[in-house]
């Protein structure tokens, strides 16, 4: 173990080097040690300035280190020439608002518990930096930058925000909530009031030149959805013609997805919009939307078997082009379908270049097109960063640098029949060797998301100890369309369930997977799941592992409930809670071995779930079940430090191979 830790630390110091001769890596046994699946990432971002001439990187140096914020001339990359770090606190973002600045967020912990929902044991601050005077300025919590008023190059727009952007939603009225946006100083860290939302004009979609230009709100009363726009210049709202019903279940969707909405602005003509909506059936379609009718125009691009999720604008962002180049929608990964042949051209040969291409993004890209970063994730990937310079390409660093392709497994993309003959889309993550394999279902949190798999640690991590992993996109799952999300209604621990079961069946009837041998882990409303798993009958689960999950989802809604929620609103979440299956209420029908583990300072699962089902069970006299407690963890990757890490991984791995039945998985 003392020459792994040596390794470790040689690796650790030539993949932040950010040189650009190839990493130097010990080799390993096929099995990767618990200690590289536990590290928190490397290298988590990398940036190059709109004039080209600075490369800023976040990393931390050490399992147990903070990050720190380096800054490099973009021809030198042999040391850094400013390191600097927030301490106490510690920087989790940072970004290029112009030449000179560099805006992100910082946090610490200052609580040790947590008292209610989304109650979080942080604290942050907002800062700038300042590169010409060396100097941070700094405000109290989290700002979100809105729009970087490039005609002010001490001013950025900003907004009150959330301290977790986690598409693992669980308020549908967070994107209601009244916001505040500030002209943000730069130089001093002021924040001068330029909007003020309220409960009619709740937050505001901003344009390119930094003009409030849309929002939509809940009527009270009616509980109408409504939705209001502005020309650039005018100073109040117009109502747009058409109101969705929330108290009506089919409307849901349009709340639940996450999507659906003006999404950006046609560059070379602010009064056209462009706008993702179900406004012809089932899948969610780009439109354009004309400010000056208020109306909804032409059909830009549908995805067949998916929802469109979002656009792509032009890498030359710097330069004042923001022109639409794709449209984004579910697939093998994040698919585009392409508006700009040239846009794709450059991808298409940054996909040739890089080792192990799968999601490539030009994340960064000077002002004058020659200096560009370059991210990739995917199945052989964890996440690598390549600087292209001039025309030539170099690596920078990675996510991982103690992972080898070799090493990972390769992912696919699969379609399955449920039972009642729902297309269930799935990700399948296949260990090296021959089947049939053991295999553990790894269901989502949410459950209201969208999961595209690129590179997944908890997937990975399973493959290499040589389980299969499928991971269904089962019905509720958001991006596949309003009926196959609208399936999923009050079938908490039923039908949704069902999928889970009919995806490792199917691969047993294939000649995958062993039917003896299949377990399920998950997080969140996977938990859920998993706990659900523990009661079925027939049972097809050998063991189940829950994480975060939630246990008591009758409490978990009679504690979040809105009395004033339109009645869909309110029913979709009490099916949830009241309707179904309802784990804590369940022990005593328990017939496998159960590992339940829980960070005690989840804000969005408390920890109640956890010691009340551990409770139930204890009276229930179950003895098949292990609880355990991370200390000082959050229910949100990022908050997960080396040591939970450590010790979740080294759990889920003993709990498998010893106490998955008889003989373990």
């Amino acid at each position: 173990m003392k020459a792994y830790r040596t390794a470790l630390r040689s690796a650790l110091a030539g993949a932040l080097l950010l040189s650009t001769a190839p990493l130097a890596v010990q080799a390993q046994a096929p099995t990767v040690p618990i200690d590289v699946w536990a590290l928190r990432e490397v290298v988590t971002s990398v940036s190059v300035s709109p004039d080209g001439q600075h490369i800023l990187v976040l990393k931390t140096e050490s399992k147990e280190g903070d990050y720190v914020m380096e800054i490099y001339k973009s021809d030198d990359l042999s040391k850094p020439w400013r390191r600097l770090n927030a301490d106490p606190m510690e920087i989790i973002g940072a970004r290029w608002v112009n030449d000179n600045y560099i805006f992100g967020t910082a946090w610490e912990v200052v609580r040790k518990s947590v008292s209610r929902p989304e109650d979080d044991v942080r604290g942050y601050k907002s800062f700038s930096y300042s590169l010409a005077d060396n100097k941070f300025s700094s405000s109290e919590g989290n700002l979100n930058v809105v729009n970087l008023l490039r005609d002010e190059p001490n001013h950025i727009l900003v907004s009150s925000g959330r301290s977790v952007q986690s598409g693992d939603a669980v308020d549908p009225f967070e994107a209601f909530r009244p916001r505040a946006y500030y002209r943000y100083n730069l130089e001093t860290g002021a924040k001068e009031l330029l909007y003020k939302g309220n409960d009619k004009f709740p937050t505001a979609v901003f344009d390119n030149q930094g003009n409030p230009r849309f929002t939509s709100s809940v009527e009270p009363g009616s509980h109408l959805q409504k939705f209001y726009y502005r020309l650039p210049g005018e100073g109040s709202w117009t109502e747009y013609s058409t109101s969705y019903d929330l108290d009506s279940h089919d409307n849901l969707y349009r709340v639940l997805s996450g999507f659906q909405g003006l999404v950006g602005f046609k560059d070379e003509d602010p009064t056209v919009g462009y706008m993702l909506d179900t406004a012809e059936g089932d899948k969610a379609a780009l439109w354009e939307f004309d400010f000056k009718t208020g109306k909804i125009g032409q059909k830009l691009f549908e995805a067949p078997n998916s929802d469109v999720i979002g656009i792509q604008t032009s890498s030359m962002s710097w330069a004042g082009d923001n022109h639409l180049t794709a449209a984004l929608y579910p697939g093998e990964m994040l698919e585009r379908h392409w508006f700009d042949p040239k846009e794709q051209a450059l991808y298409d040969a940054l996909s040739k270049q890089i080792p192990e291409a799968w999601q490539v993004w030009i994340t960064s890209r000077s002002r004058d097109g020659n200096t560009m970063i370059v991210n990739n994730a995917g199945p052989k990937d964890p996440g690598s960063f390549w600087l292209v310079r001039n025309g030539r390409m170099s690596k920078l660093g990675s996510t991982n640098p103690l992972l080898r392709p070799e090493q990972l497994a390769d992912v696919q993309f699969i379609n399955y029949k449920a039972r009642d003959g729902r297309t269930i889309p799935a990700y399948l993550t296949v260990p090296q060797g021959k089947g049939p394999f053991p295999l553990v279902v790894l269901p989502h949190g949410g459950p209201h998301v969208n999961e595209i798999v690129t590179y997944d640690e908890w997937s990975q991590f399973l493959a290499n100890q040589g389980y299969m992993v499928l991971q269904p996109q089962y019905r509720i799952s958001t991006g596949w369309g309003k009926s196959h999300f609208d399936a999923g209604y009050g079938e908490h621990g039923g039908k949704m369930q069902d999928d889970l079961d009919d995806g490792a069946l199917a691969l047993v009837t294939q000649g995958l997977v062993d039917r003896n041998r299949i377990a399920m882990f998950g997080w969140s409303y996977g938990g859920y799941a998993a706990l659900a798993s523990t009661t079925r009958d027939p049972q097809i689960y050998q063991c189940a592992i829950a994480g975060a999950a939630v246990a008591d989802p009758e409490k978990v809604y009679n504690l979040r409930r809105n009395p004033y929620s339109p009645k869909a609103l309110d029913e979709w979440e009490k099916r949830r809670g009241t309707i179904g299956i309802n784990p804590i209420k369940e022990v005593a029908k328990s017939n496998i071995p159960l590992l339940m583990i829980h960070g005690d300072v989840d804000r969005r699962v408390l920890y109640f779930n956890y010691k009340d089902y551990e409770k139930a069970m204890e009276k229930a006299g179950k003895t098949n079940a292990q609880f355990v407690t991370l200390k000082g963890a959050d229910h949100f990757y990022n908050t997960l430090m080396y040591n939970h890490q450590t010790q979740l991984f080294t759990t889920m791995r003993d709990f498998l191979a010893k106490d998955c039945g008889p003989g373990g998985l």
